[in-house]
């Protein structure tokens, strides 16, 4: 078992058996059935991803390409524009909050635009690799006066460097996630918010060393609940996982999809052992 299978049974077993179901959702399922969720408050994962631990589960297998699309798409492309996200990387899950122009208003890529985040980061980083203030932060109050979709999950990143004894440079990043639909995105926003870790500390000429992501309220649909059990029941497949980056490029913004894989996933082996799940998704 990878750490991630570890960590997801502990948070899954922690719902089903302390959950608190919500009394008046705010999403509904296709069929206009609201949404109900069971949900806990507070918690962390954490990886060494030098000593080869990682958050990709094994319980099931995970598409991880398109998920790798649209975190380019937020903080490379800095992005809002719905159709650069699908003719660019095939993902189109983002439509259902389309505001009407093909896009998802002042948010997520909007904003790392408008505020220069990445671009402060990198400059930060460099100027001041053992400063504390090396933050990310798509929450922006002001940008959500203007017309805008869903509101960001996964909202706030922390960088740090630290020199180890072994004379490398390590970059450790926290992820703060306010909310997290678990079943189907848990394991999915880990592992893209890792590969945004592997791109920045390429381009610093880092390696990366700690991965810890940090959830406020983490919750299981009730549609969701005998796929739970059934992944508790669901024993992993043993792997050793690496992302793996072209080796030619350094700049964060020369990077395309083609050039990030995530190496040392069984994928077919999983979906033998481990078959993949279907999800009613709340909107």
């Amino acid at each position: 078992m990878t750490k991630g299978d570890i960590y997801t049974k502990e948070i899954l077993k922690r719902i089903l058996e302390e959950g608190c179901k919500d009394i008046n959702p705010r999403p509904k399922y296709s069929d206009g059935t609201p949404a109900h969720t069971l949900s806990v408050n507070h918690g962390m994962c954490t990886y060494d991803i030098s000593k080869g631990e990682t958050p990709l589960i094994t319980l099931r297998p995970i598409a991880i390409k398109s998920a790798i699309g649209e975190i380019l798409w937020i903080y490379q492309d800095e992005s809002n524009d719905l159709e650069v996200l699908k003719n660019k990387y095939n993902v189109t899950w983002w439509d259902e909050w389309d505001i009407g122009n093909r896009t998802i208003g002042s948010v997520y890529g909007e904003t790392v635009k408008r505020h220069r985040l990445v671009k402060n980061l990198l400059e930060g980083l460099e100027k001041d690799p053992d400063g504390r203030r090396h933050i990310m932060s798509l929450w922006q109050e002001d940008d959500f006066k203007e017309k805008h979709g869903l509101k960001p999950c996964a909202f706030l990143t922390q960088w740090n460097v630290r020199h180890e004894k072994d004379g490398q440079d390590y970059l450790d990043m926290c992820l703060t996630q306010r909310s997290s639909d678990f079943m189907t995105a848990g394991c999915i926003n880990q592992m893209q918010y890792l590969v945004l870790q592997h791109l920045i500390a390429r381009h610093l000429g880092m390696k990366v060393g700690r991965f810890t992501w940090f959830y406020n309220n983490i919750q299981i649909y009730d549609r969701h609940i005998p796929q739970a059990k059934e992944m508790l029941e669901r024993e992993g497949v043993d792997c050793n996982i690496e992302i793996y980056l072209n080796e030619e490029k350094t700049n964060f913004y020369d990077f395309t999809i083609d050039d990030i894989e995530v190496r040392g996933y069984p994928r077919e082996k999983i979906k033998e052992k481990n078959p993949p799940m279907k999800f009613d998704l709340g909107i």
